[in-house]
């Protein structure tokens, strides 16, 4: 036989590929999807629960620093991006949860399954993770607030070296509870179930008793870009602060890759399929679990899309009920107060700037008003920390176990060993990062990055989804054109912060001071 003919009888006795492991992924294997849980009475509480998480870490950075840092220096009226953000955020949301439903795998392992090759996009999200969320800005927010709370003052530049040292030790605090609790996703999702109750409670009920009437108007015409002082529309500040607008844009609702990190809090939730592959267990308290480095999709049966309907249900109720009604009032509520209380113009960006509405209110209506608030907002902020150290630590941890076989192999197929090998990384650069800048600073940088993460990440979900999935469950038109329009949004806002404007300004442009 020829070497040609060989070559021939080869091709036609070999076994395809199938498309999700054309990258270099195992392929899936098949099983029925779980039955949904019922919703029915309050059982609903324990059955949702990314939408808590998520949107208790949306609370923590853009609703209780970035925005009201925009607004007070420019008005409610820019509370309409907020609108537009969360609107297409929540969108967003459920098709990387979509993915999840089906496949039991999160979705950056999806975007793992596209060309060029896994390891490419590994890197690349690897990455944005990095600078987006690797610098440990909401301990060093929480270390401000903190600083409040124990002296009764704002920090100022001579108490720098004690906030830096408080900010060390939250972030101490936040690697702890990752190390206990079993199912480190419901430890989570209990926490941040207790933060929205009584944060958004407690600040609804500050803004009825010190907000008057005008401010709930302003608020609320903001939220269409109106401002009511002037009877126009103002979608932009003139002389605007693009890098903080561009922040801010980024930051209302979750933000970048605290979006992707959701899918992977579904999965270890038990969504769809997310039963059948497994979860990350915590190390002291939590048992062996076996979890799966490639997922398990189910055959379009009656029975099954049944049940898929069933799941949907859940996954609305956890985004549309949860996170962006929560997410509206949690930026809404806020602006209302800081607003009441502080200047208009003024600019509180700097080291006590998650302290400056405790400062105003206590000085208006007493110390422990300035203490009430001063202590919301040091536990916002550490939550927060949590979840983005958690979730930066779980995503990162799922592309090395999805995607190398030796990781699975020198850890000796427990998740956990990669899991905090991981966190000790981070931990070990969170040490150092805390000292480069404030944490302000480090903020609206990282926010600035999720803008592209948002810009990239939506147009990878919809041709994951329409490539990927069965034709019975991909998105309608109505939500593919919303993940189009997601990527114009974020890479207009992306536009004017590396430009400085409208018009290119090279004394106001971040890509422009790159180059000088």
């Amino acid at each position: 036989m020829t070497h040609d003919a060989a070559d021939l009888t080869t091709q036609a006795t070999a076994t395809p590929i199938s498309t999700e492991a054309r990258s270099g992924l195992d392929p899936w294997k098949e099983a029925d999807l779980p039955a949904p849980p019922s919703l029915k009475g309050l059982n609903f509480l324990g059955i949702i629960g990314p939408g808590a998480i998520i949107l208790g870490t949306s609370i923590g950075s853009g609703e209780w620093l970035l925005g009201p840092a925009a607004f007070v220096k420019y008005g409610m009226s820019l509370l309409w991006v907020s609108s537009v953000a969360i609107l297409l955020q929540t969108i967003l949301n459920t098709e990387l949860i979509r993915y999840t439903l089906y496949t039991g795998e999160p979705a950056i392992t999806g975007f793992m399954r596209t060309k060029p090759h896994s390891t490419f996009w590994a890197v690349l999200y690897t990455l944005f993770y990095f600078l987006q969320v690797g610098w440990p800005a909401w301990a060093g927010a929480a270390a401000g607030a903190i600083f409040y709370v124990g002296t009764g003052q704002p920090a100022g530049p001579e108490a720098a070296s004690v906030v830096y040292w408080i900010g060390v030790g939250t972030f101490a605090v936040c690697v702890g509870i990752l190390l206990t609790g079993g199912h480190i996703e419901h430890t989570l999702e209990i926490l941040n179930w207790v933060l929205i109750v009584f944060i958004l409670g407690t600040l609804l009920i500050l803004s009825l008793l010190y907000a008057d009437a005008s401010r709930w108007r302003e608020a609320g015409a903001g939220f269409f870009g109106f401002n009511l002082s002037t009877g126009t529309f103002a979608f932009f500040p003139p002389g605007a602060d693009w890098f903080l607008i561009g922040a801010f844009a980024a930051y209302s609702g979750a933000g970048g890759v605290t979006n992707l990190t959701l899918a992977n809090w579904a999965r270890d939730k038990g969504f769809g399929m997310g039963q059948v592959v497994g979860f990350i267990p915590a190390a002291v308290g939590g048992q062996r679990v076996l979890l799966a480095h490639s997922g398990s999709t189910f055959p379009m049966t009656p029975k099954n899309l049944q049940k898929w309907r069933g799941w949907w249900g859940i996954v609305s109720l956890d985004q549309w009920g949860v996170f962006f009604l929560g997410a509206l009032l949690g930026m809404g509520l806020p602006a209302v107060l800081y607003t009441s209380f502080l200047p208009p113009g003024e600019d509180i960006r700097g080291l006590a700037v998650a302290t400056a509405l405790a400062k105003a209110m206590s000085s208006q209506g007493g110390a422990f008003l300035g203490f009430l608030v001063a202590f919301m907002g040091a536990w916002m902020l550490f939550k927060t920390q949590l979840d983005i150290l958690e979730g930066t630590v779980r995503a990162v941890t799922d592309i090395l176990w999805t995607g190398s076989a030796r990781v699975r192999g020198v850890s000796g197929g427990d998740v956990r060993r990669v899991y905090y090998s991981v966190l000790a990384g981070f931990v070990i650069w969170g040490v150092i990062a805390s000292s480069l800048a404030q944490p302000i600073v480090l903020l609206q940088l990282g926010a600035n990055v999720a803008g592209i993460v948002l810009a990239i990440s939506s147009m990878h979900i919809l041709y994951v989804n329409t490539t990927f999935l069965p034709k019975e469950i991909q998105p309608p038109l109505w939500r593919r054109c919303a993940l189009v329009l997601l990527t114009l949004f974020y890479g207009f806002f992306v536009y004017l912060w590396l430009m400085g404007g409208f018009i290119p300004d090279p004394s106001k442009g971040f890509l422009f001071s790159v180059f000088r």
